[in-house]
């Protein structure tokens, strides 16, 4: 049997050529060659359309209202988290790339809902990357008790379709995308095309029979996931799981889903026998230390709130230029909420170095948590500690005003739930219709200023020389 051609496409012009270069002959750009099969002639050609006078009718396409409603039965993979991350679960024939640093626990996770569904479903659990006895190893480790799990240790990726088509599970896993490769290429495994050619033919699988696929993907050293970006789009959902190497606790995201929403929050911790799901994460990022320059903040996640401690640190500096650093928050935010402290509280943090800190190594990127950083400022900075049980929302404007926040009903009822008695919010919420719904001592207020003597009990901005 011949082996088929291969042509090297350019991904800037679409230049294709028979040799690879290093630069495209054509536009010029260098590394931009990536080898493709060659498309294999098949005799068709495309017929002229006949010389009628009437018109044309079309044969394939439907009308919307024509199609009948067919619900979606989303399979439950076992474990809460993951599929309030997936939206409800895992729906037959899509695909799922599962991207982590390495060692985070993607093998772990899948293998354990693998376990978990093998119970009903029929699974099969293709390892790429390890051996045979090296996943049961693991299995075991973790408790798996299941007797309907298929294990499949291939790298070639026709074995692989053979083997799916025969059994035609209701879930595979493929561990990793990256480990596979086509006897038809040339290129090493974990290249651009070996990548883009095994995750398009395991697609057309996937969709023909409807299997629910599971990819591991790997990242790079950025932590993009590797592989060309059309990975990216051929798959249903991308899910990106996210820790400290340091830390037990794993975080679950979805960074893209087509059949539910993104921006979801699974929270998992690292135990001796596996990944454990985290019931009340709000937990993990709870310090309870009452310390000068400590705030608490309600973040959403989601539909998902997490009540989060934000810890400031304000020193002298000893340098012409001070620092700032920010762990889990953007810098660049930090800056802004600086300079609005200083123009409209005249306190002179240009000459301090300030660092912050999201306890529990948790990212927050929403407006809302500007009050409660700018309180962890100004009370490190006046060496205050913010009174017990007082949380702070609201976005800070560049006039020093306070902006309403979302889902603000929802942050409330999580920071009752936790034991919480005091918030400043900023006014004009709508708390007039909601607030008796909230257990709270609420203070509304429309400044910054005002939200620090709120919050403080004293004006931050008076001189305690």
């Amino acid at each position: 049997m011949s082996r088929p051609a291969s042509i090297f496409v350019c991904q800037s012009c679409g230049a294709q050529t028979r040799q690879f270069f290093g630069r495209c002959s054509s536009c010029g750009s260098w590394n931009s060659l990536v080898e493709q099969t060659a498309p294999k002639p098949d005799g068709r050609r495309r017929r002229a359309p006949a010389e009628s006078a009437a018109a044309p009718v079309a044969r394939r396409s439907t009308a919307m209202s024509d199609l009948g409603d067919r619900p979606i039965q989303r399979l439950e993979s076992g474990y809460p988290e993951l599929d309030r991350v997936l939206g409800g679960g895992v729906v037959p024939g899509s695909l799922v790339l599962v991207g982590g640093d390495p060692g985070i626990g993607k093998s772990t996770l899948l293998l354990q809902s693998a376990s978990v569904m093998a119970n009903r479903l029929s699974v099969l659990y293709v390892s790429a990357e390890e051996s045979a006895q090296q996943v049961k190893l693991r299995w075991l480790r973790l408790g798996g008790e299941s007797e309907g799990l298929q294990l499949l240790a291939e790298t070639d990726l026709e074995l692989v379709l053979e083997e799916l088509e025969a059994l035609r599970p209701d879930v595979a896993i493929i561990d990793s995308i990256q480990a596979l490769h086509d006897a038809n290429l040339s290129s090493a495994p974990g290249s651009v095309a070996q990548v883009r050619e095994c995750a398009a033919s395991l697609q057309r699988l996937a969709k023909r029979q409807n299997t629910a696929l599971l990819l591991v993907g790997h990242v790079t050293k950025e932590g993009m996931l590797a592989g060309p970006k059309v990975l990216e789009h051929l798959v249903d959902a991308v899910l990106t799981f996210e820790g400290d190497r340091f830390a037990s606790h794993r975080l679950l995201r979805a960074v893209k889903n087509r059949f539910g929403a993104t921006h979801e929050l699974g929270v998992f911790e690292m135990q001796g026998q596996g990944l454990v799901e985290v019931n009340n994460p709000s937990e993990l990022f709870l310090s309870g230390d009452e310390a000068s320059g400590v705030a608490t903040i309600v973040a959403c996640e989601g539909t998902r709130p997490l009540v989060v401690d934000l810890q400031a640190l304000v020193s002298t500096t000893s340098y012409a230029s001070p620092r700032r650093t920010a762990t889990g928050i953007a810098v660049n935010r930090l800056h802004q909420i600086l300079a609005v402290l200083e123009k409209h509280m005249g306190l002179p943090l240009s000459r301090f170095d300030c660092y912050l800190a999201v306890a529990g190594g948790l990212d927050v990127e929403e407006p809302a948590a500007d009050l409660g950083v700018a309180a962890a400022v100004v009370a490190s900075y006046r060496d205050l500690i913010l009174p017990a049980g007082t949380v702070l929302l609201g976005e800070l404007g560049l006039g020093g005003q306070l902006r309403p926040v979302g889902q603000l009903e929802l942050r409330l009822q999580e920071a009752v739930r936790l034991g919480f008695r005091r918030a400043v919010v900023p006014k004009g919420c709508g708390l007039a219709k909601g607030q008796a719904s909230v257990d709270l001592e609420l203070h509304q207020a429309g400044s910054i200023t005002e939200a620090l003597v709120l919050a403080l009990g004293v004006n931050p901005a008076d001189d305690q020389a």
